[in-house]
């Protein structure tokens, strides 16, 4: 008998422009006053089984996502955008059902002496 692999998790659930009040940034004026991020996900997963029992508990609960993101950017400030990614990161690999995540960090109101429409980085992560 052959084994075959898994099917490659194809399915993506995305929530996009969470916005939350961070003290995020290597300056005293953004650490003091804060300012808005904007986070979006990305999540991958297998949508098959919450598809066939219609329940919740078969699948990703986006709000319980967007909640535990939400704090992680309101709280704990560090100095850099690509630690609060990689903190997201984690937090949406924390379910065993996502195979790979897509965070996108924007910070719009970063301290930068020009004209601008955003700063963002996006990671993505997976499991080992």
């Amino acid at each position: 008998m052959s084994e075959s692999a898994p099917p490659a998790v194809t399915d993506r659930l995305a929530v996009t422009g969470i916005e939350v009040v961070g003290h995020h940034g290597v300056f005293d004026v953004e650490r003091r006053e804060g300012q808005t991020f904007r986070v979006d996900l990305v999540l991958a997963l297998d949508t098959r089984v919450a598809a066939r029992s219609d329940d919740l508990a078969d699948t990703v609960d986006y709000g319980g996502l967007v909640t535990r993101v939400k704090e992680a950017v309101a709280n704990d400030p560090v100095d850099l955008i690509e630690r609060l990614a990689e903190r997201i990161a984690t937090i949406c690999l924390a379910d065993q059902r996502v195979a790979w995540t897509e965070v996108t960090v924007h910070k719009p109101e970063a301290p930068i002496p020009a004209v601008f429409g955003d700063v963002a980085l996006t990671i993505t992560r997976s499991r080992p």
